[in-house]
């Protein structure tokens, strides 16, 4: 065999193989795709049954319930205009409470309730560790902005 013809053996085993890569990847990739949705676009219409997504809002106030069981907990999701029931069967985050925020992986029910695979709840911008102790909140700007 000429190594011309080995070259391009070895050339369309390469292309074929970056193919076979790229496909495993996009494959892979389209399971972790999900919409961010807000319960006033899921009642919209701008999310269908079944369809993998991720809810974003506030807990509301009151509306946390922990089933029988201990590890399933029934919350109501709103961003101030819509409110969407939302079903839970795990363990919640430490900062999951109400009136904090919170994103949920999962899908759409039938029933119109959303069914989450995954809770993630969101702190306060804020935030300040306990080690740094009584330092204003807005101190760091002050700092960052003094000549040296």
């Amino acid at each position: 065999m000429k190594a011309k013809h080995q070259r391009l053996i070895l050339a369309s085993l390469a292309a074929v193989a970056v193919a076979g890569a790229g496909l495993l990847a996009a494959g892979a990739l389209s399971d972790e795709a999900a919409y961010f949705r807000t319960p006033d676009e899921v009642r919209a219409g701008q999310a269908t049954v079944g369809e993998a997504m991720r809810l974003g809002g506030m807990v509301q106030k009151g509306s946390i319930e922990r089933l029988p069981d201990g590890v399933t907990i029934r919350f109501v999701a709103t961003d101030g205009k819509a409110s969407m029931p939302v079903v839970f069967t795990g363990i919640v985050p430490d900062l999951f409470k109400e009136e904090s925020g919170m994103v949920a992986d999962g899908k759409l029910r039938a029933d119109g309730v959303f069914e989450a695979e995954r809770i993630l709840a969101k702190h306060d911008e804020r935030y300040m560790p306990p080690q740094m102790g009584d330092i204003p909140k807005d101190a760091g700007s002050t700092i960052a902005d003094t000549p040296a």
